[in-house]
This record gives C-alpha cells, structure tokens and sequence, in this order.
C-alpha cells in the first residue's frame, strides 16, 4: 500500500510531532511504502536545508519530500504563521501528484486536518487523521486567537474534516469525548496512545548521571518535577502561587525544559526561591532527568481538556515515578491514573489543594514507593509497540478497502 503522511515537521525538527510521526512512519515503512510531506526543518532542527521549491530524501520504503517553505524559528509566532501558510500553499498541489492509496495527516501546522480531508477528497483517496493536539479549540483556549469570525470559521472546517475522515484517531478518552461532543460519530474514532519505550527484559537499569540529579535537586529535600515544554496549555500560574505556599517546607519545583510560556513563568517565579528552570537536557540524559524528581508534574488547563493529552505520561510510568496531575477532573491523567493507583488530582484552579497534595506526599514516602511500583505495573499496558500496532491495523484495515467503501466509512 501506498501512504502519504502530511505534517510540516520531521526530523531533523525536534518537535514532539515530528518524533512520532517519525516513529509512526518507520512502523507503516516495514510494510508499506511512505511518504512524507513536510516542510523545511524550522522546529529546532539540528541542520537546515537551502530553499528549494522541494526537494526529496530516500530511506528504504520512506520517501521524504520537503516543500520549499519558510523556515523562520518558532518562537517569532507571526513568522512562524508564514511557515505554516507557505507549507499549506506548495504542499497541497505537490500532494495531488503524488500516488498513493491513503491520506494520513496529523495536526501540524494547525490546520493540517482541514489541509488533509481537502487532498483526500480531491484525489479521492480514503482520509485517516492523526489529532496530536486539537484546533482551533487550543488556539482559542490557549489564548493565541480571539473567539470570533475567524475561530467560528475555523472550527466550522474542522468538523468538516473530522466528517471527511474514514477514521480519527486520538490520544486518549479525554480528546474522543470532545469530539464526539461535536457532532461526531464515535465509531469514527479510534484511540491510540503514544505509549512508552520499555526496556528488553534482563536489560541492566540506566546508569544515572550525578550532574543532572545534583542540577535537579539540588537544596531540596522533595522534587516535584515538570520535564517538557512550557507552552500555552498549563495552568503554569496554579504551580507557582503553590510554591509559593511550600517555600519554608524543603519542597521544591523544577521546570525542566522550553517553550512560548518560560519568559514570562521565570519572570513571575522571581522571589519565589524553591521554584528552578532548568534548559532541556540532551537525549541521553533522559533516564537521569526522569529519576531525578520524587514526583512528577503534568499540568492542563481548564477548559483544555482533551485538547491536548500530556503523552510524557508514559515516559514517566517507565521510570516508575508518581504523578501528581494538576489539571481537570475530566482528563487522561487523571482518569488512567486514579484507576491504576499511581497519580493523584489537584485542581488547575486551586493552589491550596497543590499544596497540600504536595506536602502529603512529602511527608509519606511509603504513599509515593507504592504509587511508583503502581506506575511500573501500568508501564507495559501502553507499550508504545503494541500502540503502533493498533494504529498499523487501522491503516490497514481503512487502506484494504477499495476506495468507495473507505469513503463512505
């Protein structure tokens, strides 16, 4: 079968979906033949590529054709605006050229979707879309549009898409509840989590290093540890007015990691002396950051879940850690992890209830031992091997009908 994927980053970008759709593309690649529809690397890549109207890469069955957008750094969002129009306005004729016999797009830019279900139709080839994080509903949320003409207009095209799709596969319950909340059929969708990478069996544990567990605890006697990107989406102010409460009490919070929100958390954690960012570690040293807390961060805001579904989760089952979930009673975290005893809830409003989650873990290790072997136990139920076998199927199974049947699906 013949797939093409469409989403404007892949690496060398070091976005989060440029690294699943790679990994997704290497599981399709071992039966099918892929290829990529990108964009110039812009996401913090390693290496950049000259402007070219396109240009294209072989690796075995992948096929990596890049258009020539702009590639202007993410954090100037006006420019980054452009990376994403010029993508959409060269890769949209590039892909009716392209043979294939499924469209397969994820969500970015943020509105690949729309993008994807218009290809589809137009090659009238079967639709499958990937929702990494939902739109417009994070851009109005999150505050990057205004609700208005543009946002209805938006989302107006979105549920068209999602209608256009044979199949809509999402992260977790959360995220389907909310789409189906739009009008859309639930057996049109399919969950498929990220998962996490386990280690072989009888593979040795990680040799920590020592300079990352010092950076990260350093003068603290409990970590809670947020590891990731610091973007739009958590409720960033509710963890500092907790730190601020647990200031005198040997707990701290760490911030490991980048993103569109740092500036300004670093600026307003100013005085606030148990709370530390830290940049990003290499890739190597992710055994090492994960080890470092006691407990570990995930944040939503209100009115954001199901938007966005935190999928560092499942790294953190792995390393056996606790989770303490600051966010709406209604998401994945919470939901998974009350069921498999190795998160507890605070909510995203209610600094006090942080804290003094926090100072309950602090003062019963055996609390947090339990709920860490709890997270280890869950581990091998979202082995990331068997989630991309679950989305291998589904390609398979829309891909395998002949193209009337998958439209009408």
């Amino acid at each position: 079968m013949k797939i093409l994927l469409l989403n404007l980053y892949y690496p060398p970008d070091a976005s989060a979906t440029a690294k699943m759709a790679e990994t997704v593309v290497r599981a399709l690649a071992a039966q099918h033949e892929v290829t990529v529809l990108c964009g110039r690397p812009s996401y913090d890549p390693e290496d950049r590529r000259p402007w070219r109207l396109w240009q294209t890469e072989r690796r075995g069955n992948i096929r990596i054709l890049r258009a020539g957008s702009t590639d202007f750094p993410r954090f100037n969002m006006k420019k980054r605006v452009l990376n994403y129009l010029s993508y959409v306005v060269l890769a949209v004729p590039i892909a009716l050229f392209l043979r294939c016999d499924v469209v397969l797009a994820m969500t970015d830019p943020p509105f690949e979707g729309i993008a994807g279900a218009f290809i589809a139709m137009l090659k009238r080839k079967p639709y499958l879309y990937n929702i990494r994080d939902m739109y417009p509903d994070m851009a109005v949320g999150g505050s990057i549009v205004r609700p208005g003409l543009l946002a209805r207009f938006w989302e107006i095209l979105h549920r068209w898409a999602l209608r256009r799709a044979a199949k809509v596969i999402v992260l977790g319950e959360d995220m389907r509840r909310r789409i189906v909340a739009k009008g859309i059929d639930d057996s049109r969708l399919e969950i498929v989590r990220d998962g996490a990478v386990l280690p072989s069996p009888g593979t040795p544990p990680p040799l920590l290093d020592p300079e990352v567990l010092r950076a990260i605890r350093g003068g603290f006697q409990f970590v809670l540890l947020h590891a990731g990107n610091l973007g739009f989406y958590g409720a960033w102010d509710t963890l500092l007015a907790a730190a601020s409460r647990l200031a005198d009490e040997g707990i701290g919070i760490v911030f490991v990691g980048d993103g569109a929100e740092r500036a300004r958390l670093e600026s307003a954690a100013a005085g606030i002396r148990n709370v530390r960012f830290l940049p990003f570690f290499p890739a190597n040293k992710i055994p090492s950051v994960l080890a470092a807390g006691d407990v570990h961060l995930i944040t939503v805001r209100k009115g954001l879940e199901g938007v966005v579904v935190p999928s560092k989760m499942y790294g953190i089952l792995a390393a056996g850690k606790p989770i303490l979930a600051v966010t709406p009673r209604e998401c994945e975290p919470v939901i998974l992890g009350e069921r498999g005893g190795y998160a507890l809830w605070a909510d995203a409003e209610a600094p006090a209830a942080v804290a003094e989650t926090a100072r309950r873990l602090f003062r019963n290790p055996d609390e947090v031992a339990r709920m860490g072997e709890a997270a280890r136990a869950a581990a091998p139920s979202y082995d990331r091997v068997k989630e991309l076998e679950k989305f291998m199927g589904i390609v398979g199974r829309i891909g395998g009908k002949n193209t009337e049947e998958a439209l009408r699906a």
